[in-house]
């Protein structure tokens, strides 16, 4: 089996996990650089593995797609994904707890939500925290430059305790606490806890509602309650015991219909 790995820099301890054992069950796995390596898919690709989501990687993985070559998670999906207002949307929808949300193409139409309350502004597609900012003055949105693209505005919701990543893999899901900004490598591990029922049951529910069993989503508690407030369809899993191994076995049980 063929299996190529979407990526936009040299792969992580746990994507360097990943692709071990994938060869250890024979795969031949090709580590595609999209910056560099967008050469000719071959007819003989079983999956291709789209972690990255750059520009370039999405136009890299929509040609896999058009070629018919499976892609997990799916094109469709990872699409979408990169997308944070038609994310927010789909899970709004789903009945997902995500803060208030609202959209403006010049920032300053935001200034008469402020009578409410802060808000968290995010370029729509950003990734890694990138460009959030916490609103809480007008005048904070007459420097928020976005390039014309949209903007994402949700309602500030304090959290009770410290910023909490959520991952899931196949059936498994597990909780990451984690400093946020994070001051060393510790910090941006973070640290395993006792995942609560409840929102491991809203984690659960983002899946169901895209159609996905391999994600990552941000949850914070806010007066006791989770939010959701972002979702990634192929974080990195910092944190995850032995996440190259889970995810290996994960992409093996996808690529097993296909050669069928």
């Amino acid at each position: 089996m063929r299996i190529d790995l979407l990526l936009v820099r040299p792969p992580s301890s746990v994507f360097a996990q990943l692709t071990r054992v994938l060869t250890e069950h024979g795969a031949q796995v090709r580590q595609v650089r999209c910056d560099r390596d967008a050469g000719e898919i071959g007819s003989d690709v079983d999956l291709c593995v789209t972690k990255a989501k750059t520009p370039a990687a999405l136009a890299l993985a929509r040609r896999y797609h058009e070629a018919g070559v499976a892609t997990f998670n799916p094109y469709e999906v990872t699409e979408l994904c990169r997308d944070k207002i038609a994310t927010t949307r789909v899970l709004e929808s789903a009945g997902v707890p995500v803060p208030a949300t609202f959209t403006a193409l010049d920032p300053t139409d935001l200034a008469p939500l402020l009578a409410d309350g802060p808000l968290v502004v995010k370029p729509y597609r950003g990734s890694q925290g990138a460009g959030i900012e916490v609103v809480e003055r007008p005048e904070q949105l007459s420097r928020i430059d976005h390039g014309g693209d949209p903007i994402l505005a949700q309602r500030y919701l304090e959290p009770d305790g410290r910023d909490r990543k959520i991952y899931r893999i196949g059936d498994e899901v597990f909780c990451v606490e984690r400093v946020w900004p994070p001051q060393s490598l510790a910090d941006k591990v973070g640290r395993l806890v006792r995942l609560p029922a409840g929102i491991e049951s809203v984690a659960r529910a983002c899946g169901e509602a895209l159609g996905i069993d391999t994600y990552g989503v941000d949850v914070i508690e806010h007066h006791g309650e989770p939010w959701v407030v972002d979702l990634s369809s192929f974080p990195g899993f910092k944190g995850v015991p032995e996440a190259g191994r889970r995810l290996a076995e994960r992409v093996l049980r996808e690529v097993a219909p296909v050669r069928r």
